[in-house]
């Protein structure tokens, strides 16, 4: 049984921390000193909530490789009207990416929501598409979900004078092009003279709705840079601006410097037969999501700064990098890696725009040998991923950050996937190796896998995160 046509779905999952075109000095993490705490009362309530919404066909580089995706389904539970803003979320990629609905200028677009990267960024109208090698492609190849922003449709639009904007993600995806200020709304949170990127260059394997992406990452981790000429970018133009979420907390618009994102899995048989499915989970500002919880399950610890030999005043922030404590499940305690997460020596992001637990290898090496029977170790053009019988037994797995262990759902652990033109499935692992099963890496990711199972409320301005497990949904 052939993994080939895994390929495209391994390259998307694996490959989505974004890193600049101009190939910045690489980010390794420093474990600054971790804040580790129970919160001292119950966190507020967003005053500004927005679910996931819609349903979507699945990428073009999925057609083949993807029937039903570890998703997001079910329905959360909005806040009361007039308590918080919660924007709906909807489900892309036959349900790997989450979409938000957002207005730039007066004008509507359907982006994903990633805690992974800073910008939040549509294409121009008549922005040039490329393929993924860099040649030149009718702009219907890139399928976004628009003809792209027109800056003569915007009263509120203004250019950015000397600046461009470039960004290559894992994916290979990249777009390049002029920036702009505008007025920037998500479920009624509207903030105004918003940095807003509008590409005029892209490569994108769309899937005919999403538009773009808000990034909701640190001011360090945008991709602005002080030339015109996007190729000459380098970490030595780059101006650093405030995201989205930063410019609302400094315009006074939240009274809480608080986001929250609860992320909805969907039913396989809505993964595999719908390509566009509604209530997939809630993004709030201001507060908490507001979805069922376990009480007394809450911690909250200190994001972590970068790069590893930064002290003090020269550290920097740029994902949501937190400490683990360790990784539990039947074997953990043999492997002295999930006994203290610190052996692993790398630090951990929390990131929406990641499928996959991408984790230190001998911890995954021993999860995926507790399957029953044990997952196996796949190779394919130079990937690897643990690859299991879809009726194998799942084992328990869990995860202690601050002292609290947070339970992943097995249904979040067993992903099917075609993997020929006859209809063969294979279910690849929700928690996978980063760097082979013998090599730790240096990082690592908690993405849907995990997120799943927790409402997760991201606090930028104190650089803290607080999770709370979900009621089992």
């Amino acid at each position: 049984m052939s993994l080939t046509s895994l390929l495209p779905i391994a390259l998307t999952l694996l490959c989505v921390v974004p890193g600049h075109v101009a190939n910045p000095a690489p980010h390794y993490p420093a474990l600054s000193p971790p804040i580790t705490r129970s919160p001292g009362g119950a966190l507020p309530a967003a005053p500004y909530s927005v679910a996931f919404s819609k349903k979507v066909p699945r990428r073009k580089e999925k057609i083949n490789a993807l029937s039903a995706l570890c998703g997001h389904s079910g329905s959360g539970n909005g806040a009361k009207p007039g308590s918080q803003i919660t924007v709906p979320l909807a489900g892309s990629n036959f349900d790997s990416d989450y979409l938000v609905n957002i207005t730039i200028g007066g004008q509507n677009f359907s982006l994903i929501i990633d805690s992974g990267s800073a910008d939040t960024w549509v294409p121009q109208q008549g922005f040039q598409c490329f393929n993924l090698t860099g040649s030149p492609v009718p702009s219907a190849t890139c399928n976004f979900g628009t003809t792209g922003f027109d800056v003569n449709m915007s009263k509120t639009f203004e250019p950015f004078p000397n600046v461009s904007f470039n960004i290559t993600y894992g994916t290979s995806e990249f777009v390049a092009g002029p920036v702009g200020f505008d007025t920037v709304s998500v479920g009624g949170l509207e903030v105004s003279r918003q940095v807003v990127p509008i590409p005029n260059v892209a490569a994108w394997t769309g899937d005919g709705i999403l538009s773009g992406i808000i990034g909701l990452a640190f001011p360090d981790e945008t991709s602005v840079f002080n030339t015109t000429d996007p190729t000459t970018a380098s970490t030595q133009n780059q101006i650093p601006y405030d995201p989205f979420f930063f410019t609302a907390v400094k315009q006074k618009k939240v009274e809480q410097p608080f986001f929250s994102v609860a992320l909805n899995r969907p039913t396989p048989e809505q993964e595999e037969h719908d390509a566009y499915d509604p209530n997939l989970g809630i993004l709030a500002f201001g507060g908490i999501a507001d979805v069922p919880v376990l009480h007394n399950t809450s911690t909250t610890v200190s994001v972590q700064t970068f790069p590893s030999n930064a002290t003090g005043a020269d550290g920097k922030f740029f994902f949501y990098t937190i400490p683990i404590d360790s990784y539990n499940f039947p074997g953990s305690e043999n492997v002295p890696e999930a006994r203290n997460a610190s052996l692993g020596n790398g630090t951990t992001i929390l990131d929406t725009g990641t499928a996959l637990n991408l984790i230190p290898g001998p911890v995954a090496a021993a999860y995926a040998a507790a399957f029953d029977p044990p997952a196996e170790l796949t190779s394919a053009a130079g990937l690897t991923l643990y690859v299991a019988q879809c009726n194998a037994s799942v084992p328990p797995f869990s995860v202690t950050i601050g002292g609290q262990a947070f339970s992943v759902d097995p249904r979040d652990q067993l992903l099917p996937v075609v993997i020929d033109e006859q209809g063969d499935v294979a279910c690849v692992l929700g928690t996978q190796a980063r760097g082979g099963p013998d090599i730790s890496g240096d990082f690592h990711l908690l993405g849907d896998t995990f997120l799943h199972n927790v409402v997760t409320t991201f606090n930028p301005i104190d650089k803290e995160v607080t999770l709370t497990q979900r009621v089992a949904y």
